[in-house]
C-alpha cells in the first residue's frame, strides 16, 4: 500500500479534472432492500483539527496511513460505505476504494476541536449542493445543542437549511445532535439516556421535512426508552477508541436489535483499534449485523 501519497498528489497536482471523473464513474452503493443494517465506515475527524485516537494525540497526523486504514477497512466483506471529508472522499475515490459504496459528505467542520469558537459548527466541508454534484448518497451534520451559549442558534438554522437542501435533491440527511456543555474549556456531549432523547426530539424537527433525515446516535444507557423518541431512521455511531472494546461492541449489538437502528457508523474505534488491527475489527464488528 506504500506510495498511495505520491500517486494521489501526482493526479492532484497534474490532472485534477480526473477527482471529477472518478466520483462520476464509480459504482453507487444502495441501501439494503431486505432489512439487512448498514455498516459505514467514518473518516472525519482530521477536518476539526481533531486527529487523536486512542493514548495518541497525533495518531490520524499520517495521511499515507489514514488512507491504508480506510482503504483496508471499506475492503472488508459486509462493509458498505464511507462517510468523510470531500479531501479524503476524493482520495478514496481515486484509488476505487469507494466503488460500489454508499458515500456520505461530512458537512460542519468548522466548531474546530479546542477552539474558543467550537460551539460555532460552520458548514466549512460540504453543502447540499456539493453532495449532489459529487453524487454522494447524503450530507451529514453535527448538531451540538449548547442552552448556554448563543452560537447554537446559528447551527440550528444552518441545520435546517441543509435537511431542506437535501431533502429537496432526494438524499439523505443525517444529523447527529448532542446536549453539549462547557466545562473547564472543553465541549462535552451528555450521553445520558434523557439528553439523547432531547436532542433527538431537536434534530427530528429540522426542515420543512423529515422524509430524508436520519439520525446518527451514540449507543447509551436504556436504548430501549431512548429509540422510542423518534420514527426517523437511526445509525449508531461508534465513539473515541476505548481499550474495552468488547464492551463498546455490546453496546452496538443492543442498539442493533431495535428496530428504529438501521446500522452503525464508526470511525476510530474500527481505524485504530487497541490492537492495531483493522480487519479483525472491522469484521467483529460487522458481524453484529447479522
Amino acid at each position: 500500500m506504500a506510495g498511495l501519497t505520491e500517486r494521489l498528489v501526482e493526479i492532484r497536482a497534474n490532472d485534477p479534472e480526473r477527482i471529477a471523473r472518478a466520483l462520476a464513474d464509480r459504482p453507487r452503493g444502495a441501501l439494503p432492500t431486505d432489512g439487512g443494517k448498514l455498516m459505514i465506515i467514518a473518516c472525519d475527524h482530521p477536518a476539526r483539527g481533531a486527529l487523536s485516537a486512542g493514548p495518541d494525540p497525533l495518531a490520524m497526523s499520517s495521511r499515507e496511513d489514514v488512507l491504508a486504514r480506510c482503504v483496508e477497512a471499506l475492503g472488508r466483506p459486509g462493509v458498505n460505505g464511507f462517510l468523510g471529508t470531500a479531501d479524503l472522499i476524493e482520495d478514496l475515490a481515486l484509488l476505487g476504494a469507494l466503488d460500489g459504496k454508499l458515500v456520505y459528505g461530512s458537512m460542519n467542520r468548522g466548531g474546530l476541536a479546542g477552539a474558543s469558537f467550537e460551539m460555532d459548527d460552520r458548514f466549512t466541508g460540504y453543502d447540499a449542493r456539493g453532495v449532489v454534484g459529487a453524487g454522494l448518497d447524503g450530507g451529514k451534520m453535527l448538531l451540538r445543542i449548547n442552552y448556554s451559549d448563543p452560537a447554537t442558534a446559528d447551527t440550528l438554522a444552518a441545520c435546517a437549511r441543509a435537511v431542506d437542501e437535501l431533502a429537496e435533491n432526494r438524499v439523505m440527511a443525517m444529523v447527529e445532535p448532542f446536549i453539549s456543555r462547557w466545562e473547564e474549556g472543553r465541549i462535552i456531549n451528555d450521553l445520558s439516556p434523557d439528553a439523547v432523547i432531547s436532542a433527538m426530539a431537536i434534530a427530528s424537527g429540522l426542515g420543512r421535512t423529515s422524509a430524508r433525515t436520519w439520525l446518527k446516535l451514540p449507543a447509551v444507557a436504556e436504548m430501549e426508552r431512548v429509540m422510542e423518541a423518534s420514527t426517523l431512521p437511526a445509525l449508531i455511531l461508534g465513539g473515541a477508541v476505548s481499550e474495552r472494546a468488547d464492551e463498546a461492541r455490546e453496546a452496538w449489538a443492543r442498539a442493533l436489535a431495535l428496530p428504529t437502528v438501521k446500522g452503525l457508523v464508526i470511525g476510530r474505534s474500527l481505524l485504530y483499534p487497541p490492537d492495531d488491527d483493522v480487519a479483525a475489527a472491522v469484521d467483529s464488528t460487522v458481524g453484529l449485523l447479522s
